[in-house]
């Protein structure tokens, strides 16, 4: 399979994905969660599912599934990190609107997240994770 159809396949799940999660968001938000709480849970949802589509799916990972799933989640945690700090910094200190904020984390992390599948967690010659 190419890169490109492996990215192609990505973009469909991630979309989909992301639409379902972000529609959530607004809606736990407007019902008065807290947007970091309301990114949290949704963030762990979207992490389970994802990872079945994309091993399956986009990547047609034939390796080993719980190194993989190692791997995906730390993946995930850093971007989950990443997504925190960033709606502390942009949001709580610098006033700025969650739902934008929110929205362009989403787009950001799309290509580091892709390579990170492609080249560390599906990737057919990784390793398995120390400790393991």
């Amino acid at each position: 399979m190419t890169a490109r159809s492996q990215f192609i396949r990505y973009v469909v799940v991630g979309l989909a994905s992301n639409a379902v999660i972000y529609v959530a968001y607004l809606l736990l938000t407007q019902l008065g969660m807290g947007p970091k709480l309301a990114m949290s849970l949704l963030y762990c949802v979207g992490v389970l599912q994802t990872f079945l589509f994309n091993k399956k799916w986009s990547f047609r990972f034939e390796g080993a599934a719980t190194p993989a799933l190692a791997r995906y989640a730390t993946v995930y945690a850093v971007g989950y990190l990443i997504q925190f700090l960033a709606l502390m910094l942009l949001v709580d200190r610098m006033g700025l609107p969650h739902e934008w904020v929110m929205g362009a984390l989403i787009l950001t992390m799309a290509l580091f997240i892709f390579l990170a599948q492609k080249f560390w967690v599906f990737s057919q010659t990784s390793g398995p994770v120390p400790g393991s």
